[in-house]
């Protein structure tokens, strides 16, 4: 049987209205003392949970991470017990076995025998800064989105100016939008908006523009879509500021500066993987353990001592998602090992192959990050490696060889180096001096009689 850690624990199934709570309370040598209660989750009920709680002495509450409900609870009962989240895959029940009170009951029985993993919640100023970074990544959505249907609109009315502007919705291309809004310019004037390298495709912009169907209706769902833009870009700013002054705030700003060192790390994904990860490092023993709470390390699937194929783990989407963008801009960073890296991992693979390359770039950065948070000291990157005359000799005969298989002749212009004749070989027990080791063996076992001799003897 296993021994029981936790003499006084609660579990919580958590739900929208109701909370069903179990309390055992016992010796770890004996029978718990088993008592189940029902709650509402208006702030009263929460309240008299915490006082039962309380009551019963109660030092650990365990409940699932079930979608936001949890969270209210979380913030009742943080202050006067320990409140453990479990992940909802490690504490399933048996199928056709679920219901309220099994369920509180079940994560009591666990949390007091200690089977359960606690899932890291940061403390309040993290939690309230991640508020704010995961509001700006869904804006930037939202705006991604409206710029699609502007682009849609444009595409029913036959405006090909996304067939040939880079980005429509740049500064030629807002001068160009606004003209074909009102409806007075013509074809030629619309074009003749372009700006700096744009100008160059006039000719194709007037193509593009000629014989459009823009109707007013047309005119007045795109009018909608740039006033939500803007406004989406307001709101945006004023996140920025209420970000850059939280991390003030709450004391992170050493932190920040440290993320903004490591390769593909600029202020906007620093301050998104601080809040997701928190401005230390203790409850991540390893980089290991980081890497597979964002989900950017693959998992375990071994059996029988055979190592199987197996996927990325399931972690943070938010840090993932942050992860993969440094990559991409740390891919394209020049004089950076991590563009090497990419290349080497993605050359001559296809669209799958380049996507695994960019998550194992991810990986690398967030080992990067988890070093840098640790040591409190800024990323310097690495030096060219310097290479021995040997490795570098043979770094050139291979490529050399690598040429020639492809049909190209190659030249040195290096000195052609004197070679020394070949030295006699010496066989130590013999006392005897051999140009060659087949010559020793001949004369060791005696002349080797030819075929003709062979054949005469038969």
């Amino acid at each position: 049987m296993i021994p029981a850690v936790i003499e006084r624990c609660a579990g919580i199934d958590v739900g929208k209205k109701l909370v069903a709570v179990c309390v055992m309370v016992g010796t770890a040598d004996g029978e718990p003392r088993v008592e189940r209660r029902m709650f509402g989750t208006f702030n009263a009920e929460l309240e008299r949970l915490r006082q039962w709680l309380a009551s019963e002495g109660c030092t650990h509450a365990v409940m699932e991470s079930t979608g936001s409900y949890w969270k209210p609870l979380h913030a009742v009962l943080e202050k006067s017990v320990e409140v453990i989240v479990a992940n909802g895959e490690d504490v399933k029940p048996r199928k056709g076995h679920k219901t309220d009170w099994k369920d509180c009951q079940w994560l009591a029985h666990l949390l007091r025998h200690g089977m359960i993993r606690a899932s890291f919640i940061p403390p309040g100023g993290i939690r309230e800064l991640r508020d704010l970074t995961r509001r700006r990544k869904q804006l930037l959505k939202a705006a991604t989105a409206e710029r699609n249907r502007v682009q849609k609109v444009l595409e029913e009315a036959n405006v090909k100016l996304g067939s040939v502007l880079s980005d429509v919705f740049g500064v030629s291309g807002q001068f160009m939008l606004e003209a074909l809004l009102e409806g007075k310019a013509s074809v030629e004037q619309i074009a003749d908006m372009a700006r700096r390298r744009a100008r160059q495709k006039i000719p194709e912009i007037i193509q593009s523009l000629e014989g459009h169907r823009m109707t007013d209706h047309q005119r007045r769902l795109i009018r909608m879509s740039l006033d939500h833009l803007a406004f989406l870009e307001k709101q945006i700013q004023q996140l920025d500021d209420l970000i850059l002054s939280q991390i003030e705030q709450e004391g992170y700003q050493p932190q920040f500066e440290l993320l903004q060192s490591v390769p593909g790390l600029a202020p906007d994904s620093a301050a998104s993987i601080l809040a997701e990860i928190g401005p230390n490092m203790e409850q991540f023993p390893t980089a290991g353990h980081l890497s597979s709470f964002a989900g950017v390390c693959p998992g375990n699937n071994r059996s029988a001592g055979k190592s199987k194929g197996s996927h990325t783990v399931r972690g943070n989407k938010w840090l993932r998602t942050a992860l993969v963008e440094c990559a991409w801009a740390a891919a394209a960073k020049k004089d950076c090992f991590l563009k090497d890296k990419y290349w080497r991992l993605a050359a001559g693979k296809q669209k799958e192959g380049r996507k695994k390359a960019l998550v194992a770039v991810a990986h690398l950065v967030l080992v990067l990050i988890y070093r840098t948070i640790s040591s409190g000291r800024a990323y310097q990157e690495r030096g060219a490696i310097e290479l021995s005359e040997a490795k570098r000799e043979r770094l050139i005969q291979h490529h050399i060889r690598r040429l020639g298989r492809l049909g190209i002749a190659v030249c040195s212009a290096r000195p052609a180096r004197a070679k020394l004749p070949p030295q006699p070989r010496v066989n130590p027990e013999a006392k005897m001096v051999f140009p060659d080791q087949k010559s020793a063996k001949r004369t060791q076992g005696g002349a080797k009689p030819s075929r003709n001799k062979k054949m005469k003897a038969t």
